[in-house]
């Protein structure tokens, strides 16, 4: 990817680590790669200006999946029995973090999941990748990921425009 910012000012669909020794048992993943001149200073505020920074709709949509996914006995968020023992990017505890890359996620019944974002520093601009990575447990999981697909690609795409 070269460093020339006009060429990637929409976030990118790129190919995963995968396997990823992030989640090693991953059985799904996706990426996606954006260009920026900003320079946030360490990965918590990247990651708060793009992860934690969901648009309304996609808060909206949020709201829904709590709302099915009660009956299933499912997480409604990755801070329900973490409440105050943890560090968190809007829903997501954060579970690592360097100078160029922050790991949020948590474990649930159906699947565990990561959402790794990582920096690096090019000629002329940083790029930044977020990459999920999904372990589906059971058939559930795989149903899942299945219907949210579209909606987390949405999701990804609309955060990462606001690095830039």
């Amino acid at each position: 990817m070269s460093d020339n910012i006009t060429s990637n000012v929409k976030p990118v669909q790129v190919t995963p680590q995968f396997p990823n020794p992030i989640l090693p048992g991953a059985n799904w993943a996706d990426a996606f790669e954006i260009e920026t001149h900003r320079d946030f200073g360490d990965m918590r505020s990247v990651a708060g200006q793009t992860i934690g920074s969901m648009p309304r709709w996609a808060r909206g949509l949020l709201r829904v999946r709590n709302i099915v996914v009660a009956p299933f006995g499912l997480k409604i968020d990755g801070m329900n029995d973490l409440q105050g023992e943890v560090d968190s990017v809007g829903i997501f505890p954060i579970l690592d973090e360097t100078k160029d890359r922050i790991v949020l996620g948590f474990d649930d019944r159906h699947l565990d999941f990561r959402i790794i974002v990582d920096r690096s520093k090019g000629a002329q601009a940083f790029r930044l990748r977020a990459t999920t990575l999904v372990n589906r447990h059971n058939a559930l999981g795989r149903i899942y990921i299945a219907i949210i697909t579209p909606f987390h690609r949405m999701i990804v795409r609309s955060v990462l425009k606001n690095a830039v």
